[in-house]
């Protein structure tokens, strides 16, 4: 049972109208590793990380999680499955009304009812885990950088120790030396709680740090995939453009 994978999806197709985006995705990913999906604007990674979360209902195909069909799941099936899950949100997504620490522990108040004093108690202990100085609970959002802002969304996303983490190009708007924080931090966790991660991203030095495996859409399709150390070396045209950010391959960058 170790052996299947943690989440499994087979042939995922998403359309809006007359645009494919997903156009038959297979992906699976082993329990405890950590794959990064990466292409350009408008290739199916959002629709793809949507479509995994229960945001997004696909037109066809199968995702299973922990081997349980979960694209037909009714609204408490789906609560439960969601459970299992952390995500850090592209730009952090935080509430300007809430503390720090209200911010961390938002899905324990509000979706697991526990109690304020027990939600504070393990925010401030997740704000640790991701280097966070207990001075900073009662401040706003508006009132921390946007490397710290992303180190709360980090730390909302471990609160619960989840078994599966989602990252949702987690070093965009940063500068590349609190970048690097972010990613060391994003790997730090994924180890500590043995969570199988799931990234989507165009920062390919994020890729690199954070990623057992690498894989590549395009067209709505995953066209390589392979062990992160082996990205530089894909032998796969459109991954080369890609990772060397060249005007020139078999992308049409000028095309639209």
């Amino acid at each position: 049972m170790s052996s299947d994978p943690k989440i499994s999806i087979v042939g995922l197709h998403k359309s809006f109208g007359s645009n494919q985006v997903l156009q038959g995705v297979d992906l699976d990913i082993a329990a405890g590793k950590s794959l990064v999906v990466i292409g350009g604007s408008g290739t199916g990674k959002s629709v793809l990380l949507k479509c995994i979360l229960g945001l997004m209902a696909p037109d066809q195909g199968s995702i299973r999680i922990d081997g349980e069909e979960t694209t037909r799941l009714s609204q408490k099936d789906r609560a439960r499955v969601a459970g299992k899950f952390g995500m850090l949100f592209q730009g952090s997504a935080l509430f300007d009304s809430l503390s720090i620490w209200e911010n961390v522990a938002f899905r324990l108040i509000h979706a697991d009812h526990i109690p304020r004093d027990k939600a504070k108690e393990m925010a401030l202990q997740a704000m640790a885990r991701v280097n966070l100085a207990e001075r900073n609970a009662d401040l706003s959002p508006a009132e921390l950088s946007g490397g710290m802002q992303k180190r709360v969304g980090l730390a909302r996303a471990i609160v619960t120790r989840p078994q599966i983490l989602f990252f949702d190009e987690p070093t965009t708007g940063l500068d590349p030396i609190t970048a690097d924080v972010i990613n060391r931090l994003i790997r730090e966790q994924v180890t500590d709680l043995g969570a199988t991660a799931i990234s989507i991203t165009h920062d390919m030095e994020s890729a690199r740090h954070i990623a057992d495996e690498i894989a590549m859409i395009f067209q709505g399709k995953i066209i390589w995939r392979g062990p992160a150390k082996d990205i530089d070396n894909s032998g796969n045209p459109y991954v080369e453009q890609f990772v060397t950010a060249s005007a020139d391959g078999p992308i049409d960058v000028m095309g639209g």
